[in-house]
């Protein structure tokens, strides 16, 4: 098999799409067990989502220098280009939401000592909201869409009117029974899945730079 380097830039190319999706289906398999901690009680994938973490780091740091490699030595031009130096900018929105993904694990860790407050139902929809942007901001990627990846913004409005409805919850509250600690874990959980889905619009947005060279 021929080693990356000695690839054409199109082949090159290819092997860079085909390792951003790999990391994508990673980021999106911690994303999914993330949200079975915090709200099915798996606990166990806390530790499996360390270990993800790890290898999307390599695969973030690898293309990082692929893409470096690719770019110094092919001298692409014109979309080629465009196309590299965005999978530079694209990996490192998922490698957020990886991170988004691991502190909501271990979130879940200290939740799971109290009685979830009435406002968690919203954030579990809020997360599945977040799940759904970040599969079809792969799938966006995938078919190089420009319509899907723009789309994606829509589905970002009902990700922050979530945030408004269970952030004015919490700070309407007067009194108080027992810990605080469940109303501020969930204040946490919610400006995690926020940022994690200006992530995924981040990379709608991407894929559509890529295909029209329109930001």
């Amino acid at each position: 098999m021929v080693s990356f380097y000695q690839d054409t830039l199109e082949g090159q190319i290819k092997r860079l799409q085909q390792d951003v999706l790999r990391m994508g289906s990673l980021v999106e398999s911690s994303v999914i067990l993330a949200y079975q901690a915090l709200f099915e009680g798996r606990l166990s994938a806390v530790d499996l989502i360390d270990q993800q973490d790890q290898h999307i780091d390599q695969f973030y740091r690898q293309i990082e220098l692929d893409c470096i490699k690719v770019i110094s030595v092919q001298a692409p031009v014109s979309q080629d280009l465009r196309l590299i130096s965005t999978l530079m900018q694209l990996i490192r929105d998922l490698e957020r939401i990886g991170d988004y993904a691991q502190d909501l694990a271990e979130l879940a860790l200290r939740m799971g000592q109290y009685t979830p407050p009435p406002e968690f139902e919203r954030v579990k929809q809020m997360m599945q909201r977040c799940q759904s942007m970040l599969n079809h901001s792969l799938i966006a990627l995938v078919d190089l869409d420009a319509e899907k990846g723009l789309h994606i913004k829509q589905e970002d409005d009902a990700v922050d009117e979530d945030y408004r409805v269970v952030y004015e919850s919490l700070a309407q509250r007067t009194h108080f029974q027992g810990s605080l600690e469940p109303l501020l874990l969930l204040l946490l959980m919610i400006r995690h899945l926020e940022r994690m889905a200006d992530h995924s619009t981040n990379i709608g947005r991407r894929v559509a730079y890529i295909v029209t060279g329109q930001r």
